[in-house]
């Protein structure tokens, strides 16, 4: 499962220094969407059969099937070093990326084998977009362009008209809009953190995604602007699917709908304990690790 360095889209998900030179790279024709006439179990985004992720020698992930539900909010919670950021990143496709990583296993999104040969790279990061711990809007690059640079590279949106409606669009969805849309022309780093956090959010959206991953999203923040993206998170949750990494149980338990509980095992490696309805998983959970991860006995 490796990738060619032009697989990877202008998104969210790669570092800035990746996409400095993005305003001289000649326009993506669109296509490859990830799209199939048959579509996954009801109410599931994301299938994950019997997932191992290695990097080199080392197994890092083991044996790992769990549902993703369309249109909800799945905290990823667990002790450091359980492989919670290695699964998001095998949800689209990202963990290949790094020098001798790979994985086995299945992963579908509604019905479409995301490791299928066939299946562009790009397109899988596209459609399961990727929101990172620490901010990281281009530098080189104005809040405009923040947002409209990777659309127009991709060849999602074309002329100035529409790249406007798209800016606006996006900046409203991340409940940016009315905070800098009197300054679009400054530096994507003059925001302060959160609101830096949300303008990535935004460029996220910018390419039409279905499913957000998202690395805690708000460790970097102060709590009024953690406030303001777990807000944002429950407000998209009605148009996307949202998966949420979090070492914050009280902010899992206020956001998400659904929550899988992550360890690491004897061999080092993590694997799935339990994942249940957020509110069951936290009061009354089946598996006593959970409770003693949950109830602070461990982690």
């Amino acid at each position: 499962m490796t990738t060619r360095s032009d697989d990877s889209p202008m998104t969210a998900g790669l570092a800035p220094s990746e996409l400095e030179d993005l305003e001289n790279r000649p326009p993506a024709q669109p296509g490859g969407e990830l799209t199939a006439e048959v579509s996954g179990a009801p109410g599931v985004a994301i299938m994950v059969r019997d997932l191992d992720a290695f990097y080199g020698s080392r197994r890092v992930i083991r044996d790992v099937s769990m549902d993703i539900r369309a249109n909800a909010i799945t905290a990823i919670i667990g002790p450091s070093g359980s492989g919670k950021s290695t699964l998001l990143r095998c949800l689209n496709r990202m963990h290949e990326v790094v020098a001798g990583a790979r994985s086995s296993g299945k992963v579908t999104y509604q019905g479409v084998d995301i490791y299928d040969p066939q299946v562009e790279p790009s397109a899988v990061r596209r459609t399961i977009g990727m929101v990172f711990q620490q901010p990281n809007p281009f530098p080189t690059m104005s809040i405009y362009d923040n947002v409209a640079a990777p659309a127009r590279f991709n060849g999602l949106v074309k002329g100035r008209a529409a790249q406007d409606e798209l800016v606006e669009r996006c900046l409203r969805q991340a409940a940016l809009w009315d905070e800098v849309k009197d300054k679009l022309g400054h530096g994507g780093t003059s925001l302060s953190g959160g609101q830096q956090q949300r303008l990535c959010i935004a460029r996220t959206l910018a390419l039409e995604p279905k499913v957000l991953l998202m690395d805690e999203p708000c460790s970097a923040l102060d709590p009024l602007a953690t406030l303001q993206v777990e807000q944002l998170m429950s407000t998209l949750k009605s148009q996307y699917t949202i998966v949420i990494v979090t070492h914050n149980m009280q902010q899992a338990s206020r956001v998400s709908d659904i929550t899988a509980f992550f360890n690491m095992g004897e061999d080092r490696a993590g694997y799935l304990v339990e994942l249940d309805d957020t509110r069951t998983l936290f009061t009354n959970p089946k598996n006593q690790l959970t409770e003693d991860y949950v109830s602070g006995r461990f982690g």
